[in-house]
């Protein structure tokens, strides 16, 4: 699957390990690699001026030399409506590593199926992955929508010399409840206002005593390309724990059933007594690996995604990983640690 290729080129080009990878995405309607499959790979070959063999649409094997990797200006465009946001998954952990600063501009989808969607990325996934001691910059440039794609993120980041482990231990009280519901193109406001309004009674059904702020947006239009909707909806925790429920609109679905899904994922993700929800789990894992002294994550049940991301960081790098159920007061929550004996990653460029 995707998933695999992503943690493990971008494993490959950080340790300088040649890469062979054999049935990709084999059981799947489109075999092979997909364009935003192939742009990712395309963003490390170029970040590290490594050679790509077998880098075209539905090749179901590829061959991946790396370089030595380097800062500067990049572009990945997927020329489709694939997420820049998994574009940004595998490129973040190795221009970290890089000799200078590094931007990336990045071409496709924004707010997609089946990939987080750039307000996850920009609300929860980047002031919890800065805790491993790095910051950096993501520019919304244009928000793009299936199936034409058609927006751009700019990430500006830095070099370090190496990543400090995380505890997300405690979760905390829940203190706040935010989101955004938007529509852009052609669609109505009223559209982002029935999610928001559906998503909030559905909160209110088991949290009463907060308030909740659910903005309905209608994304001008310089600033999107093509029709879209959809909403984030993200608690945040008195220990600064950020967990979310999103969705998307399409054609034929209700906007109230929208906000709906987008708040039961939420809650379910409260539910478990975890720090991370479930769209985080995964993508932490790379970042334990690197870094260098133990992490330690509280989470709800582990995903197939974050057991893939764990095997492959365990095969590629010397980081060992640990997954306990978690000996909660309370038997009804199921929670795991997941604990991470980092590889202690160190840039050799700094």
């Amino acid at each position: 699957g995707g998933q695999i290729l992503r943690v493990s080129t971008a494993l490959s080009c950080l340790l300088g390990l040649p890469l062979r990878v054999r049935r990709i995405r084999a059981g799947r309607s489109q075999p092979g690699l997909r364009p935003q499959h192939l742009s990712g790979l395309e963003i490390i070959r170029d970040l590290c001026e490594g050679k790509l063999e077998g880098g075209e649409i539905g090749s179901t094997e590829i061959i991946f030399t790396p370089g030595k990797i380097k800062g500067g200006t990049h572009i990945a465009d997927t020329k489709t409506a694939g997420s820049v946001c998994l574009l940004m998954q595998v490129a973040m952990p190795c221009v970290l590593f890089a000799a200078s600063p590094s931007e990336l501009h990045l071409k496709g989808g924004t707010n997609a199926e089946m990939a987080p969607q750039i307000d996850y990325t920009v609300m929860v996934f980047k002031p919890i992955v800065e805790k491993f001691n790095f910051t950096f910059n993501c520019d919304i440039k244009k928000r793009g929508y299936y199936p034409q794609g058609g927006g751009e993120v700019v990430v500006h980041m830095s070099p370090v010399k190496e990543l400090s482990p995380v505890n997300l231990t405690e979760r905390g009280t829940v203190t706040k409840i935010y989101g955004r519901a938007f529509v852009a193109g052609a669609l109505p406001i009223k559209l982002a206002k029935d999610m928001s309004a559906a998503a909030v009674r559905c909160i209110r059904k088991e949290i009463r005593d907060l308030y909740i702020n659910i903005q309905p947006v209608r994304e001008p239009d310089d600033q999107a390309f093509g029709t879209g909707s959809g909403i984030i909806i993200v608690a945040e925790t008195s220990t600064g724990c950020l967990l979310a429920g999103s969705s998307l609109g399409k054609r034929g679905k209700n906007s109230e059933k929208v906000g709906i899904e987008a708040a039961e994922i939420l809650l379910r993700n409260l539910k478990h007594g975890g720090t991370v929800d479930d769209s985080l789990q995964d993508q932490l894992i790379i970042f334990m690996a690197l870094a260098k002294g133990v992490s330690r994550v509280k989470s709800g049940p582990i995903t197939l995604h974050t057991q893939t991301a764990i095997h492959f960081a365990e095969q590629l790098t010397k980081a060992k990983f640990t997954v306990t159920k978690s000996e909660e007061e309370d038997p009804s929550k199921d929670t795991y640690i997941i604990e991470c004996q980092g590889m202690g990653m160190i840039n050799p460029n700094l």
